[in-house]
């Protein structure tokens, strides 16, 4: 199968999250003449769709690899040198919406599996899934977490799991990721009372409570751990909802967002915010949204059979990081051991996204060589 044709093909699917577009249907078909068993899925009022395919090869372990094929809006069509939703080759790069994130990569592994299966030279005893959703670029409802509670009720075992997510910086290979940090969203209201302005005695301004807060939120959380560097609160909006000057507000807002290490949990990491918040002596509320729970579930066979692959393919030794945001390998974590390697994304969600053919193409060999690893007898 051409890997670049299959991309191109996927770019051309208008699939801003969470519609699929038919990017999914497409590949449904195109698994299905492969011999894949599969599972078009729809979960919430909007019916949004996930994928699970698999290829029952024996009984030996079950080796899927996960993505979404959604994608964020392309922002201002007019600043692009091209149609977003039209793959464009020029200068030996591929541009649209996805290249990077992460249609390429989809491709790159189909394509892989194809091909390994058409290898009559290697005997393989086990299964090769794979998991995609249309919902992870947003609120991710009702994308790859419904995906992996449909699999659990169905006893579906995944033994291992490969993202793949783009985990390089600026080169192909640089770095693998074995886990993420948890990330938590915060609103905090600090209440005041009302006033004029020329008679400050009569109100109380929030606006004196939220520096004394931020002062507090400022404070560090932690040094870091053994596999994560240090948890991280950045402030990212501070409103009061005022329009004019001669008015004390009555209500004051800050938002802001933590992304946490295993030194928390979510639960105990709320607990020191308000024990924090409590010490100013400000009036306050405090309303969260837990988007993930940090993860570091490390296998070695799993994570040599990359190391491995990439540095056959690319001569180079991946960096073994917990760096960077979230993503669906969060809720993979739950069932099985889970590990990321995709392209670069220096040029993810911005307007002329793109990524290097050859990249695309050293992608794809990284992920056949993967297959032979996971699947000999070396690694079982």
């Amino acid at each position: 199968m051409d890997t670049i044709k299959l991309t191109e093909e996927l770019i051309k699917f208008k699939s801003i999250s969470p519609s699929s577009e038919g990017s999914l249907e497409y590949l449904e078909q195109l698994l299905k003449s492969h011999k894949f068993e599969c599972h078009l899925l729809e979960f919430g009022e909007q019916k949004v769709k996930n994928l699970y395919a698999v290829f029952n090869g024996g009984s030996g372990p079950n080796v899927c690899f996960a993505g979404h094929t959604d994608v964020v809006p392309p922002g201002d069509e007019n600043s692009w040198n091209s149609d977003p939703f039209t793959a464009v080759e020029r200068d030996g790069r591929i541009y649209g919406r996805g290249a990077a994130d992460m249609k390429s990569a989809i491709a790159a592994y189909i394509s892989a599996v194809i091909t390994f299966l058409k290898n009559k030279d290697f005997k393989f005893n086990g299964s090769i899934s794979f998991l995609l959703t249309a919902d992870e670029e947003g609120e991710a409802f009702f994308g790859t977490k419904k995906v992996v509670e449909w699999l659990e009720k169905k006893k579906i075992k995944l033994d291992f799991c490969l993202v793949g997510e783009p985990t390089n910086p600026l080169k192909l290979g640089e770095m693998v990721k074995i886990g993420r940090r948890g990330s938590l969203n915060g609103v905090i209201t600090v209440n005041g009372k009302q006033g004029h302005v020329a008679y400050p005695d009569f109100a109380k301004n929030p606006i004196d409570g939220v520096l004394t807060i931020c002062n507090q939120l400022k404070l560090p959380l932690d040094k870091g751990s053994k596999a994560f560097q240090p948890s991280n609160l950045v402030i990212t909006s501070i409103d009061v909802d005022n329009m004019v000057t001669n008015l004390i507000p009555n209500k004051a807002y800050i938002k802001f967002n933590i992304r946490f290490n295993d030194n928390f949990s979510s639960k105990n990491l709320i607990k020191l915010l308000h024990d924090r918040l409590n010490k100013t002596g400000e009036d306050y509320n405090l309303e969260v949204k837990v988007s993930g729970e940090s993860f570091f579930n490390f296998s070695e066979k799993l994570t040599q059979a990359v190391v491995n692959s990439i540095k056959k393919v690319r001569k180079i030794k991946p960096e073994l990081s917990t760096t960077g945001g979230t993503s669906d390998a969060r809720f993979i974590s739950k069932i099985c051991p889970v590990i990321e390697f995709g392209l670069i994304g220096e040029t993810m969600h911005q307007i002329n996204e793109n990524v290097a053919i050859k990249d695309i193409k050293d992608l794809n060999n990284i992920y056949l060589n993967f297959l032979e690893n996971i699947f000999s007898d070396k690694f079982f």
